[in-house]
């Protein structure tokens, strides 16, 4: 009685080895020692016929142009005879075929990028009522310096800040607040409403806690948790 080949065959499951037969060489020794063979002709025949490893290991995997700035006629002729005597060929190494299709699964599986969409946060934490038009022109963008004059107080009237001198001779003398706009520099309520004023209006801005200083309060400056502020605030210039 007589059996198929096992040739082929495997054992638990382990791909089988082809027979390798490989390419017939191409050139003599004496054609590869002499210039009428060309790195970049025995570059190509090898990346064309020899397995992944066996180019990885002689550094000839890549570009052929860069291949051949980096290897030398020697080496490749070394390569090329190394081949033929291991006859380590294209396909004869069983982890070429698996890592072709671990490469597909990596590229399949990796996820899509997916795009950060804006959240809605609702209305704006803040009201404006215009006291004093400005040029309505000048309008600051996110990180422009502007200038303000303002007074800041509670709901009962009581100010815990300003910056605006008593009397109008003191005024010329002093400095308004100056800071990058729409920068995270101040409260977001100035952030916010500061961005929809013009050069010279003047504002009283009602702005909510969740804009202001939230549930912690400012003790310091005696704003108390949860404090809705209302601030009157001149815009005087924008740099």
């Amino acid at each position: 009685m007589t059996f198929p080949s096992t040739a082929n065959q495997t054992e638990a499951g382990v791909p089988a080895l082809k027979m390798a037969d490989g390419p017939t060489r191409e050139w003599s020794d004496e054609q590869l020692k002499s210039d009428s063979v060309a790195k970049k002709d025995l570059i190509k025949f090898l990346q064309d016929h020899a397995a992944h490893s066996f180019l990885s290991e002689h550094k000839l995997l890549g570009n052929i142009k860069n291949v051949t700035k980096t290897a030398n006629k020697e080496q490749l002729v070394v390569a090329y005879n190394q081949l033929f005597e291991s006859k380590r060929f294209k396909g004869t190494e069983p982890e070429e075929e698996l890592t072709e299709k671990v490469k597909a699964v990596k590229i399949e599986d990796k996820p899509k990028e997916v795009k950060a969409e804006p959240v809605d946060e609702g209305p704006p934490k803040y009201s404006k009522t215009t006291l004093k038009k400005g040029d309505k022109t000048n309008i600051p963008k996110k990180g422009d310096t502007v200038s303000c004059w303002y007074t800041g107080s509670l709901e009962d009237g009581t100010v815990f800040d300003t910056n605006v001198p008593s009397a109008a001779k003191k005024k010329k003398q002093a400095k308004p607040l100056s800071f990058k706009v729409g920068v995270g520099k101040v409260i977001r309520g100035w952030d916010e409403a500061l961005l929809t004023m013009s050069k010279g209006e003047t504002a009283r801005l009602e702005i909510e806690p969740e804009w202001a200083y939230g549930k912690k309060g400012l003790p310091d400056s005696k704003i108390p948790p949860n404090a809705k502020l209302i601030f009157e605030v001149e815009l005087v210039s924008i740099d």
